[in-house]
């Protein structure tokens, strides 16, 4: 998934990027391998410190660590050739105001690239799967549609972004166990996702198997060049 993420953006050896809500650094740590200077910000600092952690296993040294909010960051328009987004925007109250910081920091012609979790077209499924998900990590505010995540793109006034699909396949019991979910309760969070797999109801491919339910995040890496 990170390498997807690089990819998307066309890193080039002079480029400055940014990785927003960028989490345990692992895609500004992937990023400082292929440009000259990185920033990695999060509002958490416990994140920061795992990031710097990870830096350091990774003897980089060219990433600059920041504490500091996605909708408004210490940094000049257009400071930045690459600007990317890995698995938070569903974390986002205010999605399309990141994504207005992210056109903001991003130089004429550089890369804006979020990869996220989807949300099914169909609203009952959507209802369905941001439940389990507020359930599973409250802190999910909400997936959102590809078309909605595409319209960010075009009210931005960036072309329509490049499009990469694809699924994380999980095993319910494994992905419960390595959950924190409201009130601790796993059981019953494991049992919510088994409710769902007759008509799919999350629209995730929930299926049984003799190890138990298994389904999958459906997912994507949008990019788009800002316009001169």
């Amino acid at each position: 998934i990170v390498a997807l993420v690089v990819d998307a953006a066309k890193p080039q050896p002079e480029d400055k990027a940014i990785d927003l809500a960028c989490g345990p650094g692992t895609v500004a740590c992937a990023l400082a391998q292929r440009v000259r200077h990185v920033v990695g910000l999060d509002s958490t600092l416990p994140m920061l410190e795992q990031a710097r952690g990870f830096a350091r296993q990774q003897s980089v040294d060219n990433v600059e660590w920041r504490a500091g909010d996605v909708y408004q960051t210490p940094f000049a328009d257009g400071s930045f050739n690459i600007v990317t987004c890995r698995f938070a925007f569903h974390h986002f109250e205010k999605p399309a105001l990141a994504f207005a910081e992210m056109v903001r920091l991003a130089a004429t012609r550089g890369r804006v690239v979020v990869c996220d979790g989807l949300a099914s077209e169909e609203p009952a499924k959507a209802e369905a799967f941001n439940a389990m998900e507020r359930r599973r990590d409250p802190s999910t505010v909400e997936f959102r549609t590809l078309p909605y995540l595409r319209r960010l793109f075009e009210a931005a006034g960036l072309s329509d972004p490049q499009v990469q699909r694809f699924d994380l396949s999980y095993l319910a019991s494994d992905l419960v166990a390595r959950s924190f979910p409201a009130n601790d309760d796993r059981a019953g969070l494991l049992a919510m996702i088994e409710s769902t797999v007759e008509g799919d109801k999350m629209d995730v491919g929930a299926h049984w198997t003799p190890e138990g339910v298994r389904f999958a995040f459906r997912s994507a890496v949008l990019s788009a060049v800002k316009p001169g």
